[in-house]
């Protein structure tokens, strides 16, 4: 491609932009974050003047540069875009730029892809800059070693990182930890000089996912606040991080960037041979996480394969039978799991060959006929006979020891060929990148879900890749948590391509797979292992930071938990799983008529308000404190929404004061009303505000001025309680 005549590119897209300089030899970032306008060619000349940085004292000679491909040689001493060797040598990338293509989509956004040379290495670099609709950019790079580095040693390529800069005011940042059924716990603090990385090295993002990194103004909330951020779309190792050096990143203060984390020897190309890393998906908000999160749920929606019909209520059998499989048992909770509403009936582990417990049998994907002695059809079958859709539960990736799989393929396990370390779970994981275990799997699946037309397969990752290497001949082993990653992707591409309407959830141990990577050819996630509704009400907030609520799995569940063994109301653990892609978890047959009809009613409401809920706008509230929180779904046009109000602990204040509800106009006239089909909450307090208690036998009129800016004064709720508010906007009078 010919370098393009313009010197300066914009890309823009819904109120952001990023604008680059085609500077020689490598371009370099101007600006990014709020958009500047249609840039006159003075504006390019200012922008380009304010783009030169003072040369400080003990530096370099010339100003610092902050280029797309940042590297020792413009002067950054962070973390390099960049870094490899051919034997030990070429480690000095030096750059030039060969091609420049700069397009508009044709749905509004735009593209910018650079091509580089770095005559050092004898490789050729591909970056594609693709600012979405939605605001939110994509970036993707290609390396390849050049065909005529024939005779050269193969690049070792250790590693590369996306990086774009950050202004002097992102000065506080947030990502996330967790645990085994604390997914996605935030933290935050100040950002300091040096480097503050997160890497993760599970073979998958992991429970304790960084998820998002945001940095932004202090102080930021949902709802103000500038604020930048960052998501890697892969499904393997991680790097995430923001760096601050003294003499900043050109004129600019910080940067944030991330990517793949490679292992030693990882990668390495031959002459015509490329890595392709993950997108880097950056966005930014001036309006807060809300603004942030609206961004990656327009990306999401804006998706071909993003699910388009109702999102079915579905039963999974784990919390109501475990391993204990029969017939008459599971037929008799899809009786009552049909009687209630549920759309999508799933079976979890155990069905298969010798799976009594978890000890054996993963790897030997064919129906026990012990347990199921004329296979699933006689569940499948009736299941349909009741009008819902049939799903089923697989782990893949993943074999049992005590397995005829393992013992027929030992090599295909994947780990060291000096002996394998401690099991997990009872199991290991299959080397995908081993194409006879790899045809081995596509088979076997391809055949379960033709057989019984399955509609949905839950996808489990039960345990973390260690030693994630690929045995090799004369026992030379070589990492292969790359190829895993790219083997898993082949593998459900092509299970959905030969089955078309096939829906699958990632699921990793609960939330230990949760990424756009894999959501580029899965349906939904199963957030977290835990139901507890006290939990969930922070892991669901919280998930969806990155995604809507169509895509995350809420299930409700017994009273013990599963998890926890925390005692919940029916009211709360019900509007708790109201705010996703709903479900049961739990053994129908055991519970009483008043729970049934409880779940009916609960059903019924999912029904109602699911085409709300997994189309609008998630919107949250800032509240001074911990102990109560305010979320809610607003249809696009304003025009409607549901709110749940919610105390999770006690706290020091009696009243809430007045809260403000977030994401309606206050020009526009609406009418509230208490939603109760799922029973009241218990209150702490002897009567309730006064709009409230109306607002329990009809709609109270009231105008968007009070709801928006003055607020409203909340029913005092005892701990572990929530409460769901219904809103429509009143038709303009003029």
């Amino acid at each position: 491609m010919p370098i393009t005549p313009a010197r300066i590119v914009s890309l823009r897209a819904a109120g952001t932009a990023l604008v680059v300089e085609l500077t020689e030899p490598v371009p370099r970032v101007l600006h990014w974050g709020a958009d500047l306008g249609a840039l006159s060619d003075a504006d390019h000349a200012a922008l380009s003047l304010t783009a030169e940085a003072a040369a400080l004292h003990n530096s370099l000679d010339t100003p610092r540069r902050f280029t797309i491909w940042p590297t020792e040689a413009d002067g950054w001493s962070g973390t390099p875009a960049q870094q490899g060797h051919r034997a030990g040598t070429a480690t000095t990338p030096r750059l030039a730029t060969t091609g420049v293509d700069h397009r508009e989509l044709p749905g509004g956004g735009a593209e910018l892809v650079v091509e580089l040379h770095d005559s050092v290495a004898e490789l050729d670099i591909a970056m594609t800059f693709r600012l979405e609709p939605s605001g939110v950019l994509g970036v993707q790079t290609q390396v390849t070693s050049r065909a005529d580095a024939t005779g050269a040693a193969p690049y070792d390529l250790a590693g590369l990182q996306t990086l774009l800069p950050l202004p002097e005011r992102a000065a506080e940042v947030l990502d996330f930890t967790g645990k085994w059924s604390r997914e996605r716990s935030p933290q935050r603090q100040r950002l300091g000089f040096g480097t503050y990385s997160r890497e993760v090295r599970r073979g998958k993002p992991g429970v304790d996912s960084p998820y998002l990194l945001a940095v932004g103004v202090p102080g930021f909330g949902f709802r103000d606040g500038e604020l930048w951020g960052l998501h890697v779309g892969w499904s393997g190792d991680q790097r995430y991080a923001v760096e601050r050096l003294p003499e900043g990143a050109g004129t600019h203060t910080a940067v944030l960037g991330g990517g793949e984390l490679l292992r030693a020897g990882e990668i390495r190309l031959g002459p015509g041979q490329s890595y392709r890393t993950p997108v880097c998906y950056f966005a930014w908000s001036r309006h807060g996480l809300d603004g942030l999160a609206d961004r990656f749920h327009s990306l999401l929606r804006s998706r071909p394969s993003h699910p388009a019909g109702p999102r079915p209520l579905l039963l999974n059998s784990w919390e109501a039978v475990y391993f204990d499989h029969g017939f008459d048992r599971l037929r008799q909770l899809a009786d009552r799991a049909a009687a209630v509403g549920v759309e999508r009936f799933v079976l979890d582990d155990g069905w298969f060959l010798g799976r009594r417990d978890d000890t054996a049998g993963l790897g030997d994907w064919t129906v026990d006929e012990k347990v199921w002695p004329d296979g699933l059809s006689p569940l499948v079958d009736h299941v349909r006979s009741l009008g819902m859709e049939f799903g089923l539960w697989v782990e893949p990736e993943m074999v049992n020891t005590d397995s005829g799989l393992a013992r027929s393929h030992p090599e295909w396990i994947l780990g060291p060929s000096q002996g394998l370390g401690p099991s997990a779970r009872h199991q290991y994981p299959l080397d995908l990148a081993n194409e006879d275990a790899w045809q081995y799997l596509l088979a076997r699946l391809d055949a379960l879900v033709g057989h019984y037309a399955i509609d949905f397969l839950k996808w489990d990752h039960n345990r973390e890749l260690l030693e994630a290497v690929r045995r090799g001949p004369g026992g030379v082993d070589r990492p292969g948590g790359h190829a895993q990653v790219v083997a898993l992707y082949r593998l459900i591409d092509t299970l959905k391509e030969r089955h078309p309407g096939l829906e699958i959830e990632s699921c990793a141990s609960g939330g230990g797979r949760v990424d756009l990577g894999i959501l580029s050819r899965t349906d939904r996630v199963w957030p977290s292992d835990c139901n507890d509704a006290l939990e969930r009400q922070s892991i669901q907030r919280w998930t969806g930071q990155l995604l809507p609520p169509e895509l995350v799995g809420t299930h409700v569940g017994p009273s013990p938990t599963h998890t926890t063994g925390r005692h919940g109301s029916d009211t709360f653990r019900l509007t708790t799983a109201l705010f996703g892609h709903a479900g049961i978890e739990q053994d129908l047959t055991r519970c009483t008529p008043e729970e049934l009809a409880r779940l009916t009613e609960w059903a019924a409401l999912y029904r109602e308000f699911r085409p709300l809920l997994h189309a609008g706008r998630v919107v949250r509230a800032d509240l001074d404190g911990e102990a109560t929180l305010l979320h809610g779904v607003v249809a696009q046009d304003g025009a409607a929404a549901l709110f749940c109000w919610v105390r999770l602990t006690t706290s020091a204040e009696g009243q809430s004061g007045r809260i403000r509800f977030p994401g309606l106009a206050p020009d526009a006239a609406y009418q509230l009303r208490l939603r109760t089909e799922l029973g009241l909450p218990s209150f702490h307090q002897t009567t309730a505000p006064a709009w409230a208690g109306r607002a329990l036998n009809g709609w109270v009129d009231l105008p968007g001025t009070v709801l928006t800016l003055a607020g409203l004064p909340m029913p005092t709720l005892n701990p572990e309680q929530a409460l769901l508010i219904e809103v429509r906007r009143l038709p303009d009078p003029r």
